[in-house]
Parts: structure tokens; sequence; C-alpha cells
């Protein structure tokens, strides 16, 4: 039995080299429209996972589902059956779990702000039972309150302001099993087995000001990996903690410049 492909979106010209954008949880491939605006002389993709947006329908998500259907639209779509591969977030955790299972389709990667240890003060999100208590407390009650959703948009996420519509639309749309699942599968995610196979050129990133548990999930995928190399994202003062974890919203120029240097082999 055929089972349903990610919804993406594509750009670009018809022989480029291909990009596959993951987006973070909760989002959509709408995060990634002005970085690849930056790069419209790539090949883009820029998929959907699933549980999220038009993929909906896949569920229920784990990052072994997600980068299984990440791997089938390589295969169906990428020019020349391989792509460099750019994560954020739970999109980056994916990336990881690619790179550990179908590690000869992907010929560059970005993983910025993988998680791959357990958060401090992050144990109830272990257990369906409270993840699903704690959406209940405050998102249903929460979900047509627009000074809410932007005060969670802008502190939370650290996304801009003009992207309101979009992530309006992708808050509403959270189910509580889509909420259990993705929490559960971002907050448990471990190292996966199989990584010393990727000889891919990775990048690992996380923001400067993220957890020490981020940071040193960077430091865990250079260990892991044969070819890697980590780093952190300084934006400055004026950018916060959420702000660099999303830095592709809120810096799309400097993302795309970072993801075009990387596949072009020059030095980060």
């Amino acid at each position: 039995m055929t089972t349903p492909s990610l919804y993406f979106q594509s750009s670009g010209p018809v022989n480029a080299l291909t990009i596959v954008f993951l987006h973070g949880g909760g989002g959509e491939s709408w995060m990634w429209n002005l970085v690849i605006q930056h790069l419209a002389d790539y090949h883009c993709l820029a998929a959907d996972l699933p549980e999220h947006g038009q993929s909906r329908h896949i569920a229920p998500f784990s990052m072994g589902l997600a980068a299984e259907k990440v791997a089938d639209l390589i295969h169906a779509q990428a020019h020349g059956g391989k792509a460099s591969v750019v994560g954020l977030s739970e999109g980056a955790q994916v990336t990881v779990q690619l790179l550990a299972t179908a590690p000869e389709l992907v010929s560059k990667a970005i993983v910025s702000s993988a998680l791959l240890r357990p958060m401090s003060g992050m144990g109830w999100a272990s257990s369906p039972a409270i993840i699903a208590w704690t959406y209940r407390m405050s998102i249903p009650p929460l979900i047509n309150n627009d000074w809410w959703i932007r005060l969670n948009m802008k502190y939370a996420t650290g996304i801009p302001d003009e992207y309101y519509a979009e992530f309006k639309r992708s808050f509403q749309a959270t189910t509580e099993a889509q909420f259990v699942n993705l929490m559960l599968a971002n907050q448990t995610y471990r190292l996966p087995k199989g990584l010393e196979q990727a000889t891919a050129p990775t990048l690992a990133l996380a923001g400067k000001k993220e957890y020490a548990a981020m940071k040193q999930s960077v430091r865990d995928l250079v260990a892991a990996l044969p070819n890697a190399k980590g780093g952190l994202i300084n934006l400055g003062k004026k950018f916060s903690m959420a702000n660099e974890h999303n830095w592709a919203l809120a810096t799309p120029k400097l993302f795309a410049q970072t993801v075009r240097a990387w596949i072009n082999g020059k030095a980060m």
C-alpha cells in the first residue's frame, strides 16, 4: 500500500543543485519563504513535515517517519537523487535522523538547534498525559486571543511580526494529538545509531544564547559524525534567545548566506 507523500513547495532552475528545507515543530514550509528568495539560483524544496500544514494527514509524527518521508521526497524530486538538507529545530532533528538512516541521499547538511540531550526542567515532556494536560490548559482557552498569540510568537518562538497570519493559522490548527506527538518526539530524541556512516559535510549550529543542552548537542553531533563542524550563532544584544533559535526567520539573509557558503565549500 502506497503511503501519502509530503506536501512541498518547489522553486528554482530545473538543473540546479537541490536544497531541502525542514521547518521547526509547529511550523510549516512558509517559514523558509524569505530564505529561499535569497537562494533563487538553487532548486529549493520546502516540505511540510508529518502532522504539519498540508502534510497533517501523515501521522503520528515521529523522527523516523519524518526522515522516511523526506528520503522519499529526495528520491522523487531532488536533482540527481541527492540533496543538501537544511533543518531547523525539530527539522534539524529530522535531518540528524536522515543522516543516520539514509546518508547516501545527503550531499551536505546544516543542522541548526537539534536538541539531542535532556533539557533541564523538562522531564514532564516525556509523559504524554502531562503534555496533553499542558495543551488543554494553554491552547484551547486562548486559541482566538490575538494578543496572546502575538505574545507567544514574539517571546516564545522569536518569530517576527510579519509572519503573524501564517503563525496564527498554524497555531490554531494545532490539535492535542499533534502537540503531544511533537513535544514527545522533540524532548526524547537522542543521538541515533548509524551516524558514523554519514560522510556528508555537516555544519552543526546553535544560538549562543540557547540553553546548555542545545549547545552540548552541537558538540555531541560533531563528535558522532566523521565530517562535521560546529559553531554558535551570535546575533548580538538586540536579538533574544528565541531569535537565535529561529534565526532563519529573524535574519533570513544571513541564514541564506550561511547556507550558500556551506554548500559552496567556503570556510565558516
